[in-house]
């Protein structure tokens, strides 16, 4: 996901693989009594979505659990379902990482074109434009972004830390209101929040 103020929109972070056994030999496991349990014939599980992991996302319990949830969410906004724009997406990091930021923008322009439905290469592309001090694009890219994905929190942190750099209080304070109400326990968010409130709502006489 994009990372302009969050972990960085071209790292995709590496889940730790959990030691499973397989189902098929936990079920053919011989029982005390030496017998064996049938298989359940064909029970296949439900596909996780994307809405089930927001949903676990807000009512994560505690911190850890939250991160865990949005690294999920991530891998699954990272997938753009072209090996092409992957490809360029990948190179575009690269060049990000190597402060090259006019090249990831024109790499990242070959993905919008390409895949212009796809939320991320917006959001990376945004990054792109704000390293380059072109916060007008960024914007636009963000808010792009927000059209397509409207639960994309990195896009709603982002779009606030843009306005707080241009004094707009009143927008940084809804867009990070938006980013608390998709992911309650995202860092440093709800500081932001009571920060901000006072200014913009008024103080409690």
């Amino acid at each position: 996901m994009a990372g302009l103020f969050g972990a960085p929109a071209f790292v995709v972070l590496a889940m730790v693989p959990l030691a499973i056994v397989p189902v098929a030999a936990a079920q053919d496991a011989p029982r005390q009594d030496g017998s064996r349990k049938d298989a359940p014939k064909d029970a296949p599980r439900a596909p996780v979505t994307l809405d089930d992991l927001f949903a676990r996302l807000k009512a994560a319990k505690d911190d850890a659990e939250a991160r865990g949830v949005a690294q999920l969410i991530e891998r699954r906004l990272d997938r753009s379902g072209s090996d092409t724009v992957d490809l360029l997406a990948s190179r575009a990091a690269e060049a990000m990482q190597a402060k090259d930021y006019p090249l990831a923008v024109e790499l990242l322009d070959r993905v919008t074109v390409l895949e212009p439905g796809w939320a991320e290469g917006w959001s990376r592309r945004a990054t792109a434009f704000y390293l380059l001090e072109d916060q007008a694009s960024a914007l636009a890219d963000l808010h792009r972004t927000l059209t397509l994905e409207p639960r994309h929190f990195e896009a709603w942190a982002a779009l606030a830390h843009i306005y707080m750099a241009s004094d707009d209080k009143s927008r940084a304070l809804a867009a990070f209101r938006r980013a608390e109400a998709i992911y309650p326990r995202m860092g440093k968010v709800h500081e932001a929040i009571e920060r901000l409130a006072p200014d913009v709502d008024g103080r409690d006489l």
